[in-house]
């Protein structure tokens, strides 16, 4: 008898639920009628506070692991005495995140230099040739490629190594201004700037121009001051204190600000006074000067999953070039046809993020109009899945998961469903497209509806999200036509008795084994055949008596 083939072990499949809202808000408005006076004292202020920002990082990096509230106050007081202790305060917190955000991608960076090594270390250790499964690669290919892939263990091994050392001591490796800006002062011909121009975008990328808010103050912020009509007033540091034109210190800019996005919102809270933060910043290519407003929101309970999942659900398939979104209703049936809502993520990273809210507004406008109150998304992070020794050779794959812009997708979508009163629904991204496409890619496809792999994995989301299985069910045939034995729904649900599910393809028939080709079938004998026929022989044969004695 033929074995059959064991059965692939599935992972757990997470539970799915719904995302928290979004914890803070930014607007910005660009500052218009600046009059060269205004600008000269902002590039003073800039670099002034730039400069001081750039000891204090250089000193808490110095500090390490051995950081304590001691040095800490000791660096503000040192900074307070060159500038206000507002701006001082503003400058050493700034400090701490930026240290702290670079100790998370240090450790970022570690767990992918482990999982390289792993990677590695187990396909050297297999024979050259020896072919892979879906759950761990195969040898390589050629003894050259096995010697390179050797060569670069050591490589990775090292580098972890230093990493390790330096994030034991407390090193981090941070550049105000950015690591990118940095090494493109190298390659100016690739860029295509001159050293002027290079120079400027260092020196605006470097400046310190941002306050934090305090509630109870006036406007919520004393540093950098919005009056309700939109007068701005900048608190000068010590040195500059003689460039003011406004009693107390302060320098008063000739533009006015008026938010167009979440205005009224601003405004109710700078009246209640309660904190708000500020950012002055200028865009060296457009020549331009911004001002960013930002707030915390308090965190709100986000609605229990099972009223998300009352008026059905809408799921997207998040794709390299497109998002593929389905509508289903509350008991998991597709609704109507498929959508999709393209996007280009080539050129400049204004482009792509605009292309990204773009296509997001489209889904959410269709969401709205639809009548759901929730969109199911898969969960993805794709951090440690797109290094080259993860998936060897297959670099277009590489460069299709790396496309997908799973970081800001995330942080876009929650904010602006929550702005649509739309709930966000994340689900394991486990099997969707395998089993959708198995499931529901042939079943929804008509002559007038191309149904993509895509298409069915948004279904197979949606279903996930709605606590349905995957796999399409269908109602058992009856005995005849009356209705006597009731009606059997598709949709029935986990704890139903006498429930009916798909049945696995027959992939060899009796009835037809000989006709297609004439030959004998070698197919085992089955074990109820056999105790058929051991059954007949015994009523057949008969057992001769035994005489005795």
């Amino acid at each position: 008898m033929t074995e059959r083939p064991k059965k692939e072990k599935l992972r757990t499949i997470d539970a799915p639920f719904v995302v928290l809202g979004p914890s803070g808000v930014a607007i910005r408005d660009r500052l218009k009628n600046l009059t060269p006076e205004d600008e000269k004292v902002l590039r003073l202020v800039g670099e002034h506070l730039g400069h001081l920002a750039s000891l204090d990082l250089a000193a808490r990096c110095a500090d390490g692991n051995g950081h304590d509230a001691q040095r800490w106050a000791a660096r503000k007081q040192g900074l307070t005495a060159a500038s206000s202790s507002r701006w001082a305060g503003s400058i050493t917190k700034a400090t701490h995140d930026q240290w702290a955000l670079s100790r998370r991608c240090q450790l970022a960076h570690m767990q992918s230099l482990e999982a390289g090594v792993r990677t590695l270390m187990h396909r050297l250790s297999q024979p050259i040739g020896e072919k892979g499964t879906k759950r761990a690669a195969g040898g390589y290919r050629s003894k050259g490629e096995w010697f390179h892939k050797s060569r670069r263990l050591h490589v990775l091994e090292h580098r972890l190594d230093i990493a390790r050392a330096e994030r034991e001591a407390g090193v981090v490796h941070v550049v105000r201004g950015g690591r990118k800006l940095l090494n493109t002062r190298h390659n100016l011909e690739a860029a295509q700037i001159d050293e002027s121009e290079w120079r400027r975008r260092w020196e605006a990328d470097r400046w310190f121009l941002q306050a934090d808010g305090e509630s109870g103050k006036r406007f919520g912020n004393e540093t950098i001051r919005v009056t309700p009509d939109g007068e701005i007033s900048v608190k000068l540091p010590t040195p500059l204190a003689a460039l003011a034109n406004a009693p107390r210190g302060r320098y008063v800019l000739a533009s006015k600000v008026a938010f167009a996005h979440r205005g009224q919102e601003w405004g109710d809270r700078i009246e209640a006074n309660r904190a708000v933060a500020y950012r002055v910043h200028l865009d060296v290519e457009r020549g331009r000067w911004y001002l960013t407003a930002s707030w915390q929101r308090p965190v709100v309970r986000t609605v229990p999953l099972a009223a998300a999942r009352a008026q059905g659900m809408v799921g997207v398939d998040t794709n390299a070039d497109h998002f593929a979104a389905y509508r289903l209703d509350a008991h998991g049936n597709p609704v109507g046809d498929p959508r999709r809502f393209f996007y280009d993520l080539s050129g400049t990273a204004d482009h792509r993020d605009a292309q990204i809210r773009h296509a997001i507004a489209q889904v959410l406008h269709w969401a709205k109009r639809c009548g759901v109150t929730a969109i199911a998304i898969e969960n993805l992070d794709f951090t440690a899945e797109k290094t080259r020794e993860k998936h060897g050779r297959r670099k277009r794959f590489r460069q299709l998961i790396s496309g997908i812009p799973t970081g800001k997708l995330k942080a876009r979508l929650v904010s602006m469903a929550a702005e649509m009163d739309l709930s966000i629904v994340a689900v394991d991204p486990a099997y969707t497209s395998m089993w959708g496409d198995q499931h529901w890619r042939k079943p929804l496809a008509t002559p007038r509806r191309k149904m993509t792999r895509h298409d069915a994995a948004s279904v197979a989301i949606g279903r996930r999200a709605l606590g349905h299985p995957i796999r399409r069910r269908t109602a058992p045939p009856h005995d005849d036509r009356s209705d006597r034995r009731g009606h059997r729904t598709v949709q029935a649900g986990p704890d139903t008795r006498e429930r009916e599910g798909t049945r696995p393809p027959v992939t060899e028939r009796a009835h037809d084994a000989r006709s297609r080709t004439g030959t004998q079938r070698t197919r085992g004998t089955s074990a109820s055949k056999t105790v058929r026929d051991a059954r007949s022989a015994r009523t057949r044969v008969q057992d001769t008596l035994l005489i005795t004695d």
